[in-house]
């Protein structure tokens, strides 16, 4: 008797070998934990790993690594080509803004940090790039809460106001040097390029603790990248259909002890007038940028950056006429700015036992303006000094950061004049990050600054004791809540958006005025959650509050003269602000921010709110990214009713932008359809007002130069 044969269907088993690499570096990461169902694996120190055993059909797989965002890929089995399967991961913006965040002056974590700090991340700096090359104004003026606001109708001039409080109530750092105020304020932000910016980081409400006089409303430190072991190299060359032409490379590598990082920057802008009235919304200028930056390693504990950035610039605005040489008695009007900037900054860095460390920090900055109208002449060298010693260590459940520092600033006016003007001020700051619990952090720090300033009419020293608390509480893994609560002050200067507004014409020497003095703070909610498996969610809602004492105030006597008084009532300053994003599988983002801002002056009659500030301003964009394929963009921002400097009220309005970027692994090509709708103030009404040869400007409401197309080609390596 033959055996019975029972047919049985015997499934086939497979292997597969997988290489799991960093995707912008191609390096090996070990140690990728790697599940597909009830099978699971680790990568070597070579990034391989292999499943065994895999049966017929569609598998699942997730790959996940701390610092990297998780991939979820799936493979069918049986393989056409059984070679293997290389997997590339992306660095996570949250993994990595974790490891240091600079503006705490700490190595905590931004999740940890009960400073609220708001992050703008390499990947929409990227995008801001390619619509702004030549500097930041773009990227900040796109900002929930940011207002960049132009203080010139014809030259572009334009300063940058955190929660409704003017330009000088902002500290701008690079890498966290203050060398941007006073003098320079009026033309900083359009003398930052973005290109070699690792990410901007800012901090929204009092920041005085840590950083002196000038923080009232808030600090933005824009971070430079550092040199890494393998090269890395940006370059970008950028047209627009208003005449402007930028082209910018960025390289820097670490080989060894030594590493090296170089900027350059080349921005050329032909006179536009986009109106046809015979004056330019966008001036003609030449401009350029060299930044070039040195990292020594010392020994294992010790490390040297020095670095120098030199930027000047020639801009013209005003009569075309005038700009291409064929002025004559009826075409006379023009404005020039001529510009030399240079910034040579050292850092020393000491390691030592228990994470603690040392830090010697210096800068020197020399601003050199020159504004020439029509027989008139305004120009000096504004001279900035930075000095500071810092010690951060630790102790159980708290991290604490001690320092002094020395701020020197001059300004010396060339032309005939009395605007010479000087400061000192010395401080000594003392902040503890106290981890109480897995749930609550408090962060409570105390500064104590000696302010000596005086120009050629008075002198005046005051002392101020700066106190600042913030809290952080996480009731739930999906909720946090930071507070926070301190004063601030700021050194008188002639140097405001006003002032910028009039080329300093007829602007007298401060004269028996005081330090402007604050008190604010800032609280929020933020909710994450995963709405469904492919789709997050989260909001940020945030409250603000500021008052400033003694402000101090423009005023014209019946001569004509500008001067400067302290007002006897407060200024305050109180809104919210409210973000929503929603990330659909990495690929579909949507970002909703809208911004309240009730800013008023209690000294002048009816308590009327700030000129040019909208009360309401709402951003919207939605992105589609392929990685590492393209990305397509689209924005929306609403602007609300302001008011003019005479009390007239301006229209509420709409402007939206289109960008697209193709990329074919290390070349991309790019365009951008800002403000495509053609919004701007002229569609109201010209701006210049007659007569011709000696014309007066309205207040800056809107955009003057309309819509923008711009395109170019970037390449990374």
């Amino acid at each position: 008797m033959l055996p019975a044969v029972i047919p049985m269907a015997a499934a086939a088993q497979h292997p597969l070998t997988i290489l799991v690499k960093d995707k912008r570096t191609q390096a090996a990461i070990p140690g990728v934990s790697i599940s597909a169902g009830k099978t699971g694996a680790i990568t070597d120190q070579n990034g391989y790993t292999v499943l065994r055993s895999i049966p017929d059909g569609l598998l699942v797989i997730t790959f996940s690594a701390t610092g990297y965002t998780p991939i979820t890929d799936s493979f069918s089995f049986p393989r056409i080509k059984p070679d293997t399967v290389i997997i590339r991961m992306e660095t996570e913006m949250e993994a990595l803004e974790e490891v240091i965040v600079q503006s705490t002056r700490t190595s905590r974590t931004i999740k940890n940090t009960p400073t609220r700090i708001e992050t703008i991340d390499g990947e929409e700096l990227d995008e801001k790039n390619n619509m702004r090359p030549a500097n930041v104004a773009m990227l900040l003026h796109e900002s929930t809460g940011l207002q960049v606001q132009q203080t010139s109708a014809t030259s572009g001039n334009a300063g940058i106001r955190v929660q409704g409080l003017d330009g000088r109530y902002t500290q701008l750092l690079k890498d966290g040097y203050p060398n941007f105020g006073n003098f320079a304020s009026g033309l900083s932000i359009l003398e930052i390029p973005p290109l070699d910016l690792k990410q901007v980081e800012i901090i929204k409400g009092p920041a005085s603790t840590l950083y002196g006089g000038g923080a009232i409303a808030g600090v933005v430190n824009f971070i430079s990248k550092t040199p890494k072991p393998t090269f890395e190299g940006d370059f970008i060359i950028n047209q627009s259909n208003i005449g402007q032409t930028n082209i910018g490379a960025y390289i820097a590598q670490q080989k060894g002890r030594l590493g090296y990082s170089f900027l350059g920057l080349l921005n050329l802008q032909q006179a536009y007038d986009v109106d046809k009235d015979d004056f330019s919304e966008v001036p003609e200028s030449r401009n350029f940028t060299i930044n070039p930056g040195l990292f020594y390693t010392i020994n294992a504990s010790t490390t040297l950056q020095l670095g120098n950035s030199f930027t000047k610039g020639i801009n013209t605005g005003g009569d075309m006429q005038v700009i291409r040489g064929k002025g004559n008695p009826d075409h006379t009007y023009f404005e020039k700015n001529n510009t030399v900037r240079n910034i040579t900054t050292l850092e020393v860095g000491k390691k030592m036992a228990g994470k603690n460390r040392i830090t010697l920090k210096q800068s020197l900055s020399i601003f050199d303006r020159q504004i020439r109208l029509p027989g008139y002449s305004f120009a000096g060298v504004n001279t900035n000094s930075f000095t500071e010693g810092s010690f951060l260590f630790h102790s159980p459940g708290h991290t604490h950061i001690a320092g002094i520092n020395i701020i020197a600033d001059r300004f010396r006016q060339k032309d005939p004049g009395t605007l010479h003007a000087s400061s000192v001020s010395a401080g000594g700051y003392y902040q503890d990050t106290w981890d109480v619990s897995a749930r609550l952090n408090i962060e409570s720090g105390l500064r104590i600054d000696y302010v000596h300033y005086r120009n050629n009419l008075f002198a005046e020293k005051q002392i101020f004791v700066l106190p600042r608390v913030s809290v952080l509480f996480k009731p739930t893994d999906k909720i946090t809540s930071r507070i926070s609560f301190g004063s601030g002050y700021k050194t008188p200067t002639v140097f405001t958006e006003q002032t910028e507004r009039l080329q300093y014409r007829n602007l007298l020497a401060l004269d028996g005025v005081r330090a402007e003095k604050s008190i604010g703070g800032t609280a929020d909610v933020n909710y994450k959650t995963n709405l469904c498996d492919d789709l997050s969610f989260s909001i940020n809602q945030l409250f603000f509050y500021t008052r400033i004492a003694s402000p101090l105030v423009l005023q014209t006597d019946g001569g004509g003269n500008n001067f400067f008084v302290n007002a006897a009532k407060p200024f305050t300053s109180h809104g919210i602000e409210t973000n929503l994003r929603f990330i659909f599988k990495d690929q579909v983002k949507l970002f909703a921010g809208y911004t309240y801002t009730n800013a008023r002056a209690a000294y002048l009659p009816g308590k009327p709110l700030l000129p040019l500030l909208p009360k309401h301003k709402l951003n919207l964009t939605l992105m589609y990214e392929k990685e590492d394929n393209f990305k397509l963009g689209l924005e929306g921002y609403y602007t609300g009713r302001q008011y003019l400097y005479n009390g007239w009220p301006t229209p509420a309005y709409w402007e939206f932008g289109f960008m697209a970027q193709k990329t074919v692994k290390q070349f991309s090509v790019f365009i951008n359809f800002e403000n495509f709708t053609d919004q701007r103030q002229s569609r109201y009404k010209t701006v210049a007002n007659p007569p011709h040869n000696n014309p007066s400007f309205d207040d800056i409401w809107n955009h003057t130069e309309g819509f923008v197309m711009n395109g170019g080609i970037k390449l990374k390596w």
